[in-house]
């Protein structure tokens, strides 16, 4: 019955995460995030400003704050170990692209949509750019810990090195997309983009690679 009680508060907390991050990214795209204070998103979500640094400690993890670590973190630990480091890393972040968009020719999901909105913010203001670094560095610290290998100093150098650069390449993926107002295909750009910097052994086994 505990682990139940547990379970049942973590999806509340969760379900109340995405709410006020839904009305955040809301009215950041309609009023302008400098426009928009914290107290705004509480009244949007019908909470207390409290409850919003409860979830979101600043204004900018209101846009920042995902599970995408988690998503990559997840594909990785289950990846061939004997694949390159490269291999490993590009094929969890196409995949996880995929998921959070729907997938190749379905058209936009809700969460791929949302993931649109707020890269398109974190694109447009100054004080999301900033912090999106420090998401970077803790998406890249995620990929590492999955990689499995914290023993070896060489082999922890390699792997955030090869996490680094492969996160430079989705990054540019992702620019061009929300460009590209979210039309081009998201994994297949991430799939160009680590091509581009790797070549094509990047992602050869990728089964629907174009």
């Amino acid at each position: 019955m505990p682990d139940q009680q547990s379970t049942l508060r973590a999806q509340r907390r969760a379900e109340t995460q995405r709410a006020i991050q839904a009305h955040a990214v809301r009215l950041f795209t309609e009023r302008g995030y400098d426009a928009t204070t914290v107290n705004d998103v509480a009244e949007a979500a019908g909470v207390s400003p409290m409850t919003v640094y409860r979830h979101f400690p600043t204004k900018e993890d209101l846009v920042l704050i995902d599970q995408h670590a988690q998503l990559v973190a997840d594909r990785i630990a289950a990846s061939p170990a004997n694949q390159p480091l490269v291999r490993r890393i590009g094929g969890a972040l196409i995949e996880s692209t995929a998921a959070l968009t729907g997938g190749r020719g379905d058209g936009l999901s809700a969460s791929g949509q949302f993931l649109l909105a707020r890269l398109r913010l974190m694109i447009s203001t100054p004080a999301l750019r900033a912090k999106h670094l420090d998401n970077n560095y803790a998406l890249q610290q995620a990929i590492v810990t999955a990689l499995g290998d914290d023993t070896d100093p060489d082999a922890v150098f390699h792997a955030h090195a090869a996490a680094s650069a492969c996160l430079a390449a989705m990054h540019t993926a992702l620019v061009r997309w929300a460009e590209d107002d979210g039309l081009s295909e998201l994994p297949d750009l991430v799939a160009k983009a680590l091509t581009a910097a790797f070549g094509d052994d990047a992602v050869r086994d990728r089964p629907d690679a174009r």
